[in-house]
């Protein structure tokens, strides 16, 4: 049997198309689904062992078919291997099928009487093809019209305003699920155990130690554990600083290359959490205290409310 593809560019090939509907079926988010899902890819380890087997029986196969042929069956076969693809019955069949062309020798058939200059016009019909597919573009415009015109559904417009909607809704699906996206608006600060433990862990692995000391009192870095700040304190400058660095020249420098974001929004919050611990040996604070503006204020008693009710308990007291 001839082969037109040679078995080590089919093998190859079905792999790659087998192993790319896979991935486009199976959702396994931004992993390839062979490494999230073990079976996946043990399958495709087989299926790709079935295929050498496959290659290696045929190929078997076919030389002791070929052996067992006379020498007239061999001198058959090569002439049909010998053969071009575009010169075979089975490629001369489909083209006909779909062309329905006529050969040189039944021209005349076809030949109009049109003469221009000795150039003559052949009156062949419409490839089977083209009119199959200009048949289904009536169908299709013809729903469009009922659809669209007819029962007016949806029109350009409004498709594009759904489909926007859709996509501006997966992405901040996707922020809530990513991290990494953390910025100074969006940083809270965290106070459940678990992400303050982290915190610290990557405060004391870190070179944070090295500048502000293990307790946070400071060393060459300032005291983390008072109430002033050079850069503002809250989770919102804390993260900034940490992430961008500190004063130019002087300052700390920026983690944002070295430490993903939602592990800077941990060693912020732990780095607050130190706020009054008082440690042994702190170094004297730098900088200004600082005071959250957007915290809510006690009430106050006004200048006029004290006036009057200074003058009531004088009125009582004359009284």
């Amino acid at each position: 049997m001839k082969k037109l593809i040679p078995s080590y560019v089919r093998v190859p090939l079905i792999f790659v198309i087998v192993l790319g509907a896979m991935e486009y079926f199976i959702d396994s988010g931004e992993q390839p689904a062979f490494i999230k899902f073990p079976m996946v890819g043990l399958f495709l380890i087989v299926f790709l062992f079935l295929l050498i087997a496959i290659e290696i029986v045929v190929s078997a196969v076919d030389n002791v078919t070929y052996h067992l042929l006379t020498d007239e069956q061999k001198k058959q076969l090569e002439e049909a291997q010998s053969i071009p693809f575009a010169e075979s019955k089975f490629y001369q069949s489909i083209s006909k099928k779909l062309t329905r062309s006529k050969g040189v020798e039944e021209e005349h058939d076809v030949l109009l009487d049109h003469d221009y200059d000795g150039i003559k016009e052949l009156d062949n019909v419409l490839p089977p093809w083209w009119v199959y597919l200009f048949y289904i573009t009536i169908v299709f415009a013809f729903i469009y019209l009922i659809r669209f015109h007819v029962f007016s559904d949806y029109t350009q417009a409004e498709e594009f305003e759904t489909e926007m909607a859709t996509a501006r809704a997966e992405i901040e699906k996707y922020k809530l699920t990513a991290p990494d996206l953390m910025n100074k608006e969006k940083v809270t600060l965290l106070s459940d155990a678990g992400s303050l433990a982290e915190g610290k862990k990557l405060y004391e692995t870190s070179t944070c130690i090295a500048c502000h000391k293990t307790d946070g009192g400071g060393s060459i870095g300032p005291n983390l554990t008072d109430d002033h700040w050079i850069l503002g304190g809250g989770i919102k400058n804390v993260f900034n600083t940490i992430m961008e660095g500190g004063r130019e020249g002087k300052g700390m420098v920026p983690w944002k290359k070295e430490i993903k974001p939602s592990d800077i929004q941990k060693i912020a919050s732990y780095v607050i959490s130190l706020q009054g611990t008082n440690p042994k040996d702190a170094k004297a604070p730098e900088g200004d205290v600082w005071v959250d503006e957007n915290a809510p204020k006690p009430a106050t008693v006004t200048d006029s409310t004290a006036t009057d009710s200074t003058k009531k308990t004088v009125e009582t007291a004359i009284k």
